[in-house]
C-alpha cells in the first residue's frame, strides 16, 4: 500500500511564495516518478511538474521557471517550490506517484493567490 501526503498550501497574494510538500510511504523506490498535478474549479486536472523515469523534470509552461520540483530521496519526500505566484495558479496541488501496477494521488492541498 502507498499512500501521498501533501502539505503547505494556503492563501499568498501574487507574486508571493508558497512550498507544497508531498510525502510517500510504502514500498517506494527512487525510480518511481512522482509529480504535481493541479485542479483549478470547472478545469481539468493539469501537470504542473514530473519526475520522469530518466530522472529528468518536466514543467508545464505556465510554471517555467517559477516553480522548482524537487525529491528527497532518502525521506520520499517531493517538493515544489512556487514562487511569483500569479491569481491562476490557484488550485487544489495533488502529488502522484507511478507504480508499476498503478498511479497513486494524494488528497490534495488547496493553493488560493489573492490579487
Amino acid at each position: 500500500q502507498v499512500q501521498l501526503v501533501e502539505s503547505g498550501g494556503g492563501l499568498v497574494q501574487a507574486g508571493g511564495s508558497l512550498r507544497l510538500s508531498c510525502a510517500a510511504s510504502g514500498s517506494i523506490f527512487s525510480v518511481n516518478p512522482m509529480g504535481w498535478y493541479r485542479q483549478a474549479p470547472g478545469k481539468r486536472r493539469e501537470l504542473v511538474a514530473a519526475f520522469t523515469r530518466g530522472g529528468g523534470i518536466n514543467y508545464a509552461a505556465c510554471v517555467k521557471g517559477r516553480f522548482t520540483n524537487s525529491r528527497d530521496s532518502t525521506t520520499n519526500t517531493v517538493y515544489l517550490q512556487m514562487n511569483s505566484l500569479k491569481t491562476e495558479d490557484k488550485a487544489v496541488y495533488y502529488c502522484n506517484i507511478g507504480m508499476s501496477w498503478r498511479t497513486y494521488w494524494g488528497q490534495g492541498t488547496q493553493v488560493t493567490v489573492s490579487s
